[in-house]
């Protein structure tokens, strides 16, 4: 049995009979003025963070999910776009797709707004996307690529580049990890399936979207997501794992490299009003201005008064680029 199948396998499973905890279920469930969250679509939250960001769904965009869960986030875009097929939801899993037409109903109950002909739920596979070249303006995964190997995983990042619009963004929330995993943790299909095991390091998977061609990467959050420890797994010490979230922009790429956002930010100390490097960055007397790190790297290397931070890993826009 491939690992496909086993996740497969294992989120039917998790479609029939909702599995509080199988990934960040037990988290909060953030609300908008007017949304009601059905209680079944808070437990089959199969995700590690949130996809849904108000800076990305401006002007009624059209919204692409890839492994739909038990529908939360689908109903959270919704929200937004308020328009029919304004949102396109996409699962190889029957089972999951069903239990989010079920959600949908009582969420219509709840909500006075939402109708369930704002979502198309499609039968589709993540490596393959039913959606044409250029058609949606955010497309959104949650915990679903990590369990990619990575060669599916670069199948699947393509696919989200072939189907967005010129300057539409990629939105992810998914685990990683920058310590090693033994051939024995990646082997095992189960904890693959159960978002534990396809970690990667953060600079690989910036590194795999900037191969696919996006030129600006905005790291919006990075926290801690589970330990794997040696009573429980098969590991020597301690590994935590935590989750990014992550937004890759179709932006045209810069000759110098792409633009990558972790949180970096320069201040000018010095005596004049303002600091300008002649490459199109002005820096005011005291004020903090959000950097790319290429251009945190270029200023550290200034014989200036300029202060750089390191990664803070959040970064909401604005800034150098």
């Amino acid at each position: 049995m491939s690992y496909l199948q086993a996740t497969s396998d294992l989120y039917k499973e998790a479609a029939l009979t909702p599995d509080i905890g199988l990934c960040c279920t037990t988290n909060p469930i953030w609300q908008l003025p007017g949304l009601s969250i059905p209680t079944r679509m808070q437990e089959m939250n199969y995700g590690c963070g949130s996809t849904v960001s108000a800076q990305d769904l401006t002007a009624n965009p059209k919204i692409l999910y890839a492994g739909v869960g038990g529908g939360m986030e689908l109903l959270q875009f919704a929200y937004f776009s308020r328009q029919k097929g304004g949102v396109i939801g996409v699962d190889i899993v029957e089972e999951m797709l069903q239990a989010s037409r079920e959600n949908f109903k009582i969420a219509e109950a709840e909500n006075s707004w939402f109708s369930s002909d704002f979502v198309d739920l499609v039968h589709g596979d993540a490596l393959n996307l039913p959606v044409p070249d250029q058609s949606v303006d955010v497309a959104a995964q949650n915990c679903l690529f990590n369990i990619f190997k990575e060669e599916d995983l670069r199948k699947a990042v393509a696919e989200m580049y072939r189907v967005l619009k010129p300057r539409g963004r990629l939105v992810m929330s998914d685990p990683v990890c920058d310590i090693p995993l033994s051939e024995t943790l990646r082997n095992d299909d189960r904890l693959r399936a159960l978002c534990l095991s396809g970690s990667i390091p953060v600079k690989d998977y910036i590194k795999i979207l900037t191969d696919t061609g996006f030129g600006t990467i905005e790291v919006r959050a990075r926290r801690l997501y589970r330990v794997l420890s040696p009573n429980h797994y098969p590991v020597d010490s301690l590994i935590p794992i935590e989750s990014i979230e992550v937004a890759a922009i179709k932006d045209p790429m810069p000759e110098d490299g792409p633009c990558i956002f972790t949180g970096k930010t320069a201040i000018y100390y010095g005596n004049e009003d303002y600091y300008d490097d002649q490459k199109g960055h002005i820096l005011l007397q005291n004020q903090p201005l959000a950097v790319c790190d290429k251009t945190a790297k270029a200023l550290s290397e200034l014989p200036a008064e300029i202060y750089v931070s390191e990664s803070t890993w959040h970064y909401t826009g604005g800034g150098c680029c």
